[in-house]
């Protein structure tokens, strides 16, 4: 590792996570979900969590070796069962209020060669069993934070012209520490102000309580409407002890729920997908009252054809996210082959699951009574990016009128 200030910038970053991401307070437990190649950064967050007053940080490991040899060799009963020891713990930390950090490092085709029908029904399963967990997240009864880290053969994806290894991890470590501010001399103060930034504009969009948006771009004409009572965030959010926590590190967003019953129209993807250790491009759906009733991409259909498989409400939308074409991520014309990081350059839709807190006293209600408001429900929730510069939204009042919203890629 050659970048400058390396260690001291891990330390910033892995602070800024425990005490804005999370926001440890004393007594917490914590979940720290990494591969093996991150046990450095893994190492300084946990000792940065327990500093804050953590009661228990659990360490969770995985390998992108391991999991491919799994899905390559791994009998055919073994793909769709998950022990029920693994739901067990899932709810034992919802019944702890654990807070959980998930750090995202792994090769975007690092599941290139297995069978999509193998990993789709490993997905599927998992996604039942650890509901209560994804309830919970979505709802936020707990505090959960999504960051990166610099893994080798992602660095390698997105950084192919550089010669050596060193080089791209480098580049890849010097774009997170710049789209997570730890570069400025008080992280936490730059995120503070982001943070407020960020929750302007959602306040802006709450007050207009539009009844749907309109999306017109290049392969793009597509209508969404909006249930009634809906909800923009920005960055940050509050838990069930109204403990403040940001879900993702990096953030250029706002965003909401969709009305799952009216979505009409066609939508077209304008950046790669990595989904399921498989990257999908070239994304085109067509929707009808709600539903996607044709979808196709260039590469990785069969994947995308699996996702949309997984439930009933995987074929329909859960979010709605606005953000600018000019944001510092899209501006750095870098494809990152990650959500994380491509979602905060683009606007973007999820298929699958709608979060509750975007819903007037959603984080209340029952799944039955979310639904009947027009929130989708689903055991998948999976981003897929469809801005550009090119890009026009409106927002439509209930009596018809168009108010602007976006104008060629940036808020109008």
């Amino acid at each position: 590792m050659t970048l400058s200030n390396f260690d001291k910038n891990l330390k910033k970053y892995a602070h800024l996570i425990a005490n804005v991401g999370i926001n440890v307070q004393e007594g917490h437990t914590v979940v720290i979900q990494a591969t093996v190649e991150q046990i450095q950064l893994a190492r300084l967050i946990t000792k940065e969590c327990y500093q804050a007053g953590a009661a228990e940080v659990i360490m969770q490991w995985s390998d992108d070796e391991i999991r491919k040899d799994f899905f390559l060799f791994a009998k055919e009963d073994r793909i769709a069962h998950i022990p029920e020891y693994k739901a067990d713990e899932a709810k034992e930390w919802v019944r702890l209020g654990a807070s959980r950090i998930s750090i995202v490092s792994s090769d975007p085709d690092a599941l290139a060669g297995t069978n999509s029908e193998r990993v789709a029904d490993y997905q599927a399963a998992i996604g039942k069993a650890l509901f209560p967990l994804r309830q919970a997240t979505q709802a936020n009864k707990i505090s959960w934070t999504v960051v990166g880290a610099a893994g080798e053969k992602w660095a390698a994806k997105v950084f192919p012209g550089l010669k050596t290894k060193e080089a791209q991890v480098d580049a890849l470590w010097d774009e997170i520490f710049k789209t997570t501010r730890i570069y400025e001399a008080d992280p936490i103060a730059a995120w503070n102000a982001h943070d407020e930034k960020l929750e302007t504009k959602a306040d802006e969009l709450n007050k207009e309580q539009f009844d749907a948006l309109h999306y017109s771009a290049p392969g793009t004409d597509l209508t969404i409407g909006l249930p009634a009572d809906h909800l923009w965030e920005g960055a940050g959010s509050f838990n069930s002890r109204g403990e403040k926590f940001m879900a993702n590190m990096p953030t250029e967003e706002v965003f909401t729920a969709p009305d799952r019953r009216r979505i009409n129209g066609i939508v077209s993807s304008t950046k790669p997908l990595s989904y399921g250790g498989t990257t999908l491009t070239g994304m085109h759906f067509t929707f009808k009252d709600g539903k996607v009733t044709d979808a196709s991409a260039e590469k990785g259909e069969a994947v995308l054809k699996k996702l949309l498989e997984t439930d009933e409400g995987a074929k329909s939308l859960g979010e709605v996210a606005l953000v600018p074409d000019p944001s510092p991520i899209s501006q750095s014309g870098i494809v990152f082959f990650n959500t994380l990081f491509d979602e905060n350059a683009s606007n973007h839709l999820a298929l699958g699951s709608a979060y509750a807190f975007n819903l007037e006293g959603g984080t209340e209600m029952t799944e039955e009574e979310l639904a009947l408001a027009g929130l989708n429900r689903s055991q998948t929730h999976v981003d897929f990016m469809i801005g550009s510069k090119e890009m026009n939204i409106d927002g439509i009042r209930k009596d018809g009128t168009r108010i602007p919203v976006f104008r060629n890629g940036d808020w109008a």
